[in-house]
């Protein structure tokens, strides 16, 4: 998240000794919760309540609670099922009409019945309003939306798009209640009205409280009565004190190596635990096609040859990460390891310099790369420091690192003043599109210059038409393949998601996978 160049992502939690993990879950739905009220904590904020502006990790994690789409993911499933609809497809062979019907009995909040004409408002006011801060850019190849009846939804495509159905069951796909939302404008006072599986009871600067949904039909089960949700606003050891004191039963996201290794070794050790999931987070080294240094294909060869994933992995990341080795991660149908299969694992000096020289280049490329210190994890300025320490090892280059805060840092990339730069991505929905289109096709979301005719103009438009996912696999291998050779990006860690709990909270297990939505209704208090 986000398919734009502004890209807010919510922050890997950096820094977690293999040997603290206490496994993938901390109890499962069936362990008897009360029924009490949760707190939970989290360092990243929500920027918007209205589902026509947030685009942000915090923001889809409130939507996703709130709000219902047609479609959700169900627990560590990357297919949507139905939800708000009783059945969704496609009509025709070409993918590019697409049918839904609404459940019987559907409620807002309110008590206003969900009808069609709800849904189809929803999505004509995601693309008038066209927030710079919006998913709108998710729907390009949206024509029209129609309702032939009330239970009715009949959405036309211009091109045609087998990933409709991932895109409109995330968050981007939250139905509002037309009578309560201005058809050409965001609402603007912090509140909102769904027919998710919670109600939005208030929302400020510090905590978001969050009740159950008596209106609610779907297929969400909750086990408590509500979440509150504070925020630290970026302060990882505020957010690990509100774990130890107790006044948070859950600490998500945000926390470095060493808070999670305090927490563990605390006195009250016994009261926290620290409960893995899977990810899909990616965080790739970005180069401008056009800079006079990282523009030289020879450059770019020497520093893939050159970065040693494991030793980040190991030195800042303690544990917490994965090597990447291709554009598409692992868990995600399409993934190979191109660029393992390319510049192998192990740093080679001797192949950077022959990079080099085949460049024409002789003496030390002097090289900044760019980072930005808290927007992709509290680590990504210690992790791009221990990268230009393994390029300066080789003798090869003199790199130096550069931090800026995050909304001079967007400016800077529009503008082409950075030649190599750090993103992160975490991804809308789990489908190897994702990962593939707003980087690479057109209009790209990277601002690095990068265009290759044979991925935008067949591999991508294949991709997206094939309602065979499987099918797509030839295809997306070899996209993976071109960007291996050409290296606009180069892959470096895949996340895992973590979060410490109080050890009387249960579910997480059931919060913490590839689809990214985080299911406040799985957990409960025993």
């Amino acid at each position: 998240m986000n398919m734009r160049n502004q890209w807010p992502v919510l922050p890997v939690v950096a820094g977690l000794a293999s040997g603290l993990l206490t496994g993938c879950g901390t109890g499962g739905s069936d362990s008897g919760g009360t029924g009490s009220s949760v707190v939970m904590g989290m360092s990243d904020d929500v920027l918007a309540t209205d589902p026509a502006s947030g685009y942000d990790p915090g923001s889809w994690l409130l939507f996703n609670n709130v709000f219902q789409s047609l479609l959700s993911f169900p627990d560590g499933g990357t297919e949507p099922e139905p939800e708000a609809a009783k059945s969704c497809t496609f009509t025709d062979t070409s993918t590019k009409v697409y049918r839904c019907t609404l459940k019987d009995g559907l409620k807002f909040s309110n008590g206003d019945p969900l009808t069609s004409k709800d849904v189809k408002f929803s999505f004509d006011r995601i693309l008038k309003i066209n927030d710079a801060a919006g998913p709108a850019i998710m729907f390009p190849m949206l024509d029209k939306v129609e309702t032939p009846d009330a239970k009715t939804v009949v959405f036309r495509l211009k091109v045609p798009d087998a990933t409709f159905p991932s895109k409109i069951a995330s968050g981007a796909g939250s139905i509002v209640d037309h009578t309560q939302y201005d058809g050409s404008k965001l609402r603007k006072d912090g509140q909102a009205v769904g027919s998710g599986p919670y109600k939005l009871d208030s929302f400020g600067n510090d905590k978001a409280v969050f009740s159950v949904n008596g209106n609610y039909q779907g297929n969400a089960k909750t086990k408590n009565s509500g979440v509150t949700l504070q925020f630290f606003h970026g302060k990882p050891s505020a957010l690990k004190k509100a774990l130890l004191d107790g006044s948070i039963d859950i600490a998500y996201r945000g926390l470095s190596a060493g808070d999670i290794a305090d927490i563990e070794n605390a006195d009250n050790n016994s009261k926290a635990e620290v409960v893995e999931g899977s990810s899909a987070e990616v965080q790739h080294l970005v180069f401008n096609m056009k800079d006079r240094v990282a523009g030289k294909l020879g450059v770019r060869k020497a520093i893939a040859y050159l970065l040693d994933r494991d030793a980040l992995i190991k030195d800042v990341y303690q544990g917490t990460a994965a090597p990447l080795y291709s554009i598409i991660p692992a868990g995600i149908a399409g993934h190979n390891t191109a660029f393992f299969d390319t510049y192998g694992a192990s740093p080679s000096p001797a192949k950077a310099a022959a990079a080099l020289r085949n460049e024409g280049i002789t003496g030390k490329v002097k090289l900044t790369l760019w980072s930005t210190p808290s927007r992709y994890g509290p680590a990504t300025d210690q992790e791009l420091k221990a990268i230009a320490g393994q390029l300066n090892a080789s003798g090869l280059f003199d790199a130096d690192v550069k931090s800026v805060a995050f909304d001079q840092y967007e400016k800077d990339i529009a503008k082409g003043k950075y030649g190599v730069y750090v993103k992160g991505w975490v991804p809308d929905y789990p489908d190897a599109d994702n990962f593939t289109a707003p980087f690479f096709g057109r209009g790209n979301v990277l601002s690095n210059n990068y265009s290759n005719s044979t991925i935008t103009g067949t591999l991508i438009p294949r991709t997206a038409a094939e309602s065979d996912r499987a099918a797509t696999d030839n295809d997306y291998g070899r996209l993976q393949d071109i960007v291996a050779d050409q290296l606009p990006v180069l892959p470096v860690w895949q996340a895992k998601q973590y979060a410490v709990t109080r050890q009387n909270v249960y579910g997480l297990e059931y919060c913490l996978d590839a689809s990214t939505v985080f299911r406040f209704w799985e957990l409960s208090k025993g």
